[in-house]
């Protein structure tokens, strides 16, 4: 059987210092323990932070991470944890302690967790990961108000991250309750797209390294306006709060927090998680919508139809 290079050198680390160690299902792991002895247990959850990664093209490549944002959050039960796992060993943990661990693609294909190999997953390839276990929290309600917290902090680095693009690039902002950075090149005229008006938009939005993802100001021949009704959570939350600067006729432009955006989870393939966003946008009508129409009243059971 073919050996991989990477492979062979963490078979070594077994055999000779011997501070890795196997899983049963084969997961190579190493745990650098930290000042803590009590052992996490069933039932604790756990925050944490991790990190997936591999060589594509030669090169390390991060296919998933925690670090620098929002951590990750797990409640332990051994009889949900699946193979091959880091979760294999958690157990063994207690807070502050690190583990460095290597999935095997093949064994990730034998358990269907890869369903085919591909260009990335590739016979005979290794995922690396890491762990930096954070604390451990007794109940729901301490997790919901530190993920709560994180959130915020999140929001806030990136709040930063495009004031600092802002002062780069000469734009003038103003910013919203919330956190949108507006830049407000012209107002316009008549009633505000606030929250409940219908508003119709031209716009184009790019990344922050002038990565266009989509838009419909082509000039050559523009695509029909974007409308929506401000407020009905049809749009990311950043447009429902950074259009309401403008009215008919107006013009500016959008920077949005990821959190505001697509946040941890992106849109892929397009915008990867965590990617602060930047809308050129152009108000092309600010309407009060039509009433909804209203549906014919069900009767109630055992009703008579009145007589026509």
């Amino acid at each position: 059987m073919k050996i991989t290079f990477r492979i062979l050198v963490f078979a070594l680390l077994l055999a000779g210092c011997h501070q890795y160690e196997k899983t049963k299902t084969g997961l190579v792991y190493k745990i650098i323990h930290g000042n803590s002895k009590v052992l996490l247990k069933q039932g604790d959850i756990v925050k944490f932070n991790i990190e997936y990664k591999m060589k594509v093209h030669g090169k390390d490549s991060i296919l998933q991470s925690t670090f620098g944002h929002i951590p990750a959050y797990v409640k332990i039960d051994t009889a949900q944890f699946g193979k091959h796992s880091f979760t294999e060993v958690l157990m063994q943990c207690a807070p502050g302690d690190k583990i460095d661990f290597v999935m095997s693609i093949d064994t990730l294909k034998n358990l269907g967790m890869i369903p085919e190999y591909n260009d990335l997953f590739k016979k005979g390839g290794t995922i690396d990961g890491r762990v930096d276990i954070l604390k451990v929290f007794p109940n729901d309600a301490a997790v919901n108000a530190d993920y709560e917290n994180e959130m915020n902090e999140e929001k806030n680095r990136e709040i930063k991250d495009l004031q600092a693009y802002a002062a780069k690039n000469n734009i003038k902002t103003v910013q919203s309750p919330n956190g949108v950075l507006v830049e407000v090149q012209k107002e316009g005229e008549g009633p505000k797209a606030d929250s409940g008006m219908q508003v119709s938009v031209y716009y184009k939005g790019y990344t922050e390294n002038g990565k266009e993802f989509d838009g419909n100001m082509d000039s050559a021949a523009k695509k029909p306006a974007f409308t929506f009704v401000v407020g009905k959570r049809n749009v990311i939350p950043g447009w429902d709060d950074g259009l309401r600067y403008f009215a008919k006729g107006g013009k500016g432009r959008l920077l949005i927090p990821a959190m505001l955006g697509y946040g941890p989870q992106g849109s892929p393939p397009v915008i990867p998680p965590y990617t602060n966003l930047v809308f050129d946008i152009e108000v092309s009508d600010v309407t009060t919508p039509a009433p909804p129409k209203n549906p014919t009243p069900l009767m109630p059971p055992g009703a008579v139809k009145p007589a026509k």
